[in-house]
């Protein structure tokens, strides 16, 4: 039924637009979009590159907090929390649950390099622009992007005084958020903006054995930008910015719960079943997606991140020299119930901080020359490190189970530390040579040279002193049971106690072809690679994983960027593939653990239309249509999910893997969408001028959300649909909104509960779930 009631708002809505377009007498045309995709600012359209991109304005009016908000508007983007790490994937490539991966796709803000998993949850704050850049981005953006980019450019300091108050409230889900920024002269030379956001949130999934909603959500950040302008010929933008963003509980609960095989505590039952023979009767009271999740111990995630960046441009004649000097750092503490049930069996602390400092310089040459270029230097050199600690407490129901035999677990703890040093240097280089003023050659390259030193290990400690355990039964039981590896484990004589280093060198060379077919019609081709640096794995729990190998892609595009019906409607169509070598996979290894593999070759190909129009005064519409074909053309050494037969190759550690070769990977719908339609017109009403509503629809595909591919998780299409109704002044905007207004439930991330099958024997299964339908209020104050 949902699905048939979007068809029809789609097909009224294009009768309607039909009929207004044949009757309209006059009509606006498109704003020119300026963007840096190519580290000059340019037209969009001139812009031989796919990508989608959203202004403040977008940003308000669709409600976009943060990148989770941000995939529902941008077809072919996907982004997810799991259990203890943050994934995000462009045309179904991403970095998997492994904080020794790079990420594949980039976040850049204000040219800075925001690279770790834990900065992608950070919210927006009094952004201008928002580019997702689609493919390999190895020239510009380094060689880390082989998915795409995400290029977020921040508000600027104004000489003219600006004063913007927001608050918005969504009582659905008890959400209210508080923005304010000034912005102006403070001399003739120097000007400042101040930003600050606070938000806070009950959230939407009820935990009925805390009697609470969750995830409960505090954040709040505060920026302040300086731009001293001392002369024409040079400016200097510092920027200093302060972010905190909390959690307690999560928007999880446990989906599936099929019963056990013979061998099995309780052979026949249940994960409920068993955990309530073992006293904990409420420990999973219902197995079903309905908002609702059992857990008991206190969850929560603490996030604190310090950015600091000096951006310095100086006129050089007709050239631009540029310096972006930045600095970023974050702490991060999650404690995790990780067993997602209501029964003390296990938890997992982590403590994870970071440090990053980088520097570009780069030379831009005049635009409107026959040959014009830019090139330049980049540094980076960054200190992670990352603790975590896998809990058994004193009364785990694992202490009950094989009569006793594992009672010496509990009171223990299997600790792991693990550290990451890097330091990157690189040069890049692009030019454009203009043949004629139609036919464009690009031609572009990056040499980096990447050294990272690392090590991990692991030790079972007694929680009540925090020392190495004194128990000689517990490091073998964390062995044989759970197969985690330490370097008290008598069965594993080697220790867990790794060390390595490795440097690497790449080269990734572009090439692109453009030509103006008329002054608004520009046809593009290109080619470039790729490189994802290799590295050290920080989630295994056994020896054998340790450190994998870089990954290497290879993408072809071509498209059509136009401009058309007397510059109202903008039609951009892409065709793309890309080949990957090595494709980095984590995947969870059945117990307690990431197994970190590389698919030998992978090929992602598609295409892609987006743009805009005016179909009338006063009315226009957004949209992009994606198709993804996402295929692993060798990939024999995958773990397998729960139950699986497998059917690959001997892993290191001796156990046979599963084939995945000829399936497609996790976030791989073959079609998605988004249209948005906004209608504006003249009103006088309680001292309001103008009326204003938007309409937005998004569809996804059937796709798989299990990080192990378990095909019982490859969930259904959905659609979703967003709407806003708001009354706009000079100074004054109040708007009424509601997203998912048709209650769409949908599973982002899906896995085995850990244990339930290698310990209880049953097939039980969490999820991720996005929030229902939810209506708020926002108004707006500017001056």
């Amino acid at each position: 039924m949902k699905n048939k009631a979007i068809k029809s708002i789609f097909t009224l809505s294009a009768c309607a637009l039909a009929i207004n377009a044949a009757t309209a007498q006059e009509q606006a045309t498109l704003e020119v979009i300026q963007v840096t995709a190519q580290k000059r600012s340019e037209n969009a359209q001139e812009t031989p590159i796919s990508m989608n991109v959203l202004s403040a304005d977008d940003l308000k009016e669709k409600s976009i907090e943060k990148i989770d908000d941000l995939q529902y508007s941008v077809p072919n983007l996907h982004m997810t929390e799991t259990g203890i790490s943050t994934q995000m994937f462009i045309r179904g490539i991403g970095t998997g649950n492994n904080q020794g991966f790079e990420q594949s796709v980039g976040q850049y803000i204000d040219g800075v390099h925001y690279g770790r998993q834990q900065l992608l949850r950070m919210p927006f704050l009094d952004l201008e622009r928002i580019e997702v850049l689609k493919g390999p981005q190895s020239i510009m953006f380094g060689k880390n992007s082989v998915a795409g980019a995400l290029n977020l450019s921040s508000a600027k300091p104004t000489q003219d005084t600006e004063i913007h108050l927001g608050v918005q409230y969504q009582p659905t889900i008890g959400a209210t958020e508080f923005t304010g920024m000034v912005s102006g002269a403070l001399t003739d030379t120097l000007s400042a903006r101040l930003a600050v956001r606070d938000y806070s949130e009950d959230g939407y999934v009820d935990n009925t054995f805390k009697e609470r909603d969750e995830t409960i959500r505090e954040e709040s950040a505060v920026r302040l930008s300086l731009m001293w302008e001392p002369r024409d010929t040079m400016n200097f933008l510092f920027k200093v910015e302060q972010d905190e963003f909390d959690g307690i509980g999560r928007q999880i609960e446990v989906i599936k719960d099929e019963p056990s095989l013979a061998g099995s505590p309780i052979p026949g039952a249940t994960f409920s079943q068993i955990l309530g023979a073992l006293g904990h009767p409420n420990a999973i009271s219902e197995s079903e997606f309905n908002y609702e999740r059992q857990a008991d111990a206190e969850e929560s995630n603490n996030n604190s991140l310090t950015n600091t960046t000096l951006t310095a441009n100086f006129k050089l004649g007709d050239y631009t020299l540029t310096s972006i000097s930045g600095f970023v750092s974050y702490d991060f503490v999650e404690t995790c119930d990780c067993d997602y049930t209501a029964a003390p069996i296990f938890s997992v602390i982590i403590d994870e901080e970071y440090e990053q400092f980088s520097q570009e310089i780069r030379l831009v040459s005049p635009v409107g020359e026959k040959f014009d270029w830019l090139g330049g230097l980049f540094y980076q050199t960054s200190e992670l490190g990352f603790d975590d600690n896998i809990k058994i407490p004193t009364n785990s129901v694992l202490g009950l189970l094989s009569g006793g035999a594992l009672s010496p677990l509990t009171g223990q703890g299997a600790g792991r530390n693990y550290q990451l040093d890097t330091d990157m240097i690189s040069a890049f280089f692009q030019g454009r040579y203009h043949f004629t003023d139609a036919l464009t050659l690009t031609l572009g390259a990056r040499f980096t040279s990447e050294e990272k030193t690392s090590s991990r290990i692991m030790n079972i400690t007694d929680l009540g002193t925090g020392d190495i355990t004194t128990n000689p039964m517990a490091p073998a039981l964390f062995d044989a049971v759970f197969g985690i590896q330490s370097e008290q484990s008598p069965l594993s004589p080697q220790g867990h106690n790794l060390t390595g280093d490795r440097k690497e060198n790449s080269f990734t060379p572009l090439i692109n072809i453009s030509y103006k077919i008329d002054q608004n019609i520009m046809a593009y081709a290109s080619a470039t690679t790729g490189f994802k640096a290799g590295g050290f794995d920080a989630r295994a729990n056994n020896v054998n994983s340790w450190e994998f190998e870089e990954e290497e892609a290879t993408a072809y595009e071509m498209g059509i960027k136009s401009l058309l019906l007397d510059d109202t409607l903008e039609i951009n169509l892409s065709f793309y593939r890309t080949e990957y070598d090595n494709l980095q996979v984590s995947q969870f290894d059945g117990v307690l653990g990431f197994n970190v593999g590389n698919a030998k070759e992978t090929v992602v190909q598609g295409v892609e239309v987006e743009g805009r129009w005016i179909i009338l005064d006063g009315l226009s519409m957004q949209y992009g249509i994606a198709y993804l074909d996402h295929e692993y053309k060798d990939f024999t050494n995958g773990n397998c999910h729960s139950r699986q037969v497998p059917d690959g190759d001997i892993g290191a550690d001796g156990n046979q893997l599963c084939d995945y070769t000829g399936k497609s990977g996790q976030y791989t719908p073959k079609f998605t969408a988004s249209i948005g339609f906004d209608y504006f017109t003249d009103i006088s009403f309680l001292g309001f001028e103008y009326f204003r509503t938007t309409l937005g629809l998004y569809h996804s595909a059937k796709q798989n959300v299990d990080v192990n591919l378990n095909p019982l998780y490859e969930v259904d299409a959905y659609d979703k649909v967003d709407i806003r109704i708001a009354l706009e002044s000079e100074n004054w905007n109040i708007a009424l909104f509601g997203k998912n207004i048709t209650n769409e439930e949908v599973l982002t991330y899906v896995g085995n509960n850990p244990l339930s099958g290698s310990t209880f024997g049953t097939d039980t299964f969490y999820g991720f779930v996005d929030r229902p339908a939810v209506y708020g209020i926002q108004l707006d104050y500017k001056f």
